[in-house]
């Protein structure tokens, strides 16, 4: 009964997310600052290895590698561990230190940590990061890292070994706790060209970009490189530069058409469509097939004061019920909403309508791509 009731539920989703479609709305203009971003504004993932000291004893133990990374943190400072003596790590866990550098970030900056775990340390709580290097792709150093870790999660544990987790103790972050050391050069003053990347490829939108900058600015003489790109004539100076850019962001433009898809998710069931998509003339007849299995052992008692024994003879019993559909027709262009209104005559779920769909895709009727994630 519950799987019954959550497929109609997923049933009327979908029907309710196609329904939103039958009457497409007219495009709307949108910001070309939503369209897409500059070349060179992007931000850079920094990481590092370090180490977290002051947990209340639920931290490594003595893993090999963080054993090593305290060893290292103690030689920082000029304490030399005798040889064959590692300390017990209980209190400590080796983690990996990630950050997001934004465009244009300068020394002296702070940024967010995200500090995980990378051993067996059970929680990270009241922990306290020592300082430790971050690096970019390039291996240079661009931030140092270091402060109190806020951690989301709780772990507890019982004598008889029972656990109980609530979100995720090994992984926690520092507000502000990374300092940026070094600029990352991204060349922004150094080419003669602007150059404005689309989110999405797209011809047409590329081209009305464009044409709606050199409608704004007819010196920057933009054009279309390919479908994602369009190169603009930049000024020398920076600071003309960052004005065009801020005016060139907020310029209305109308994109194209999304291209008509059918995207169909096979561990949901949730099934989505577009307006712009197609049917050819085709014909669709659609049925189910139910096998149930009926289990009724007997019991069979032996008679009185014999030496037989009570025995279980089994029974069963087999139902085939098949369930038809009466076919019908896909006229020749068929829009979203008699496509969808002919497929919900036949009542059927969102796993039979990704079929549906995939067969009319394969006949060569569906005139959309079809996408399973």
């Amino acid at each position: 009964m519950a799987r019954l009731f959550s497929n109609r539920i997923i049933s009327l989703i979908t029907i309710f997310m196609a329904a939103l479609l039958l009457f497409p709305s007219p495009a709307m203009a949108e910001r070309i600052k939503d369209l897409g971003t500059f070349q060179g504004l992007r931000a850079n993932q920094l990481t590092g290895y370090g180490v977290v000291v002051g947990l209340p004893g639920t931290g490594d133990d003595s893993l090999e590698y963080a054993t090593l990374g305290v060893k290292g943190m103690a030689n920082r400072f000029g304490l030399t561990l005798p040889p064959g003596i590692n300390p017990s790590l209980k209190n400590a866990a080796a983690v990996m230190v990630t950050v997001e550098l934004p465009p244009f970030a300068k020394p002296g900056q702070r940024l967010d940590v995200t500090v995980s775990a990378i051993g067996k340390a059970k929680s990270l709580r009241g922990g306290t990061l020592i300082m430790m290097p971050l690096y970019g792709a390039d291996g240079q150093v661009y931030a140092m890292a270091q402060g109190n870790l806020a951690v989301g999660g709780l772990g507890v544990g019982a004598a008889d070994g029972s656990r109980t987790t609530v979100n995720i103790p090994s992984v926690g972050r520092i507000a502000g706790g990374a300092t940026v050391e070094r600029a990352v050069d991204t060349g922004f003053n150094q080419s003669p060209y602007l150059t404005f990347n689309l989110s999405e490829f797209d011809l047409t939108t590329a081209l009305r970009v464009a044409e709606a900058i050199n409608q704004k600015f007819p010196e920057a003489r933009a054009e279309a490189s390919d479908g994602v790109s369009i190169r603009i004539s930049a000024p020398a100076s920076g600071n003309e530069r960052m004005m065009m850019m801020g005016l060139i962001e907020n310029i209305e433009v109308t994109p194209a058409d999304a291209p008509a898809r059918v995207i169909i998710n096979a561990r949901t069931g949730t099934v989505v469509i577009n307006g712009a998509v197609r049917i050819s003339p085709a014909a669709i007849s659609h049925g189910k097939l139910t096998v149930k299995v009926d289990e009724n052992p007997t019991v069979i008692q032996p008679e009185p004061f014999s030496r037989g024994q009570t025995a279980v003879e089994p029974s069963s019993e087999i139902t085939i019920e098949e369930k038809t559909a009466p076919m019908f027709e896909l006229a020749p262009g068929a829009s979203l909403s008699e496509m969808v209104a002919a497929i919900n005559a036949i009542g059927v779920t969102p796993g039979d309508l990704a079929a549906i769909l995939d067969a009319l895709k394969q006949a060569g009727a569906l005139k959309a791509e079809l996408i399973i994630i």
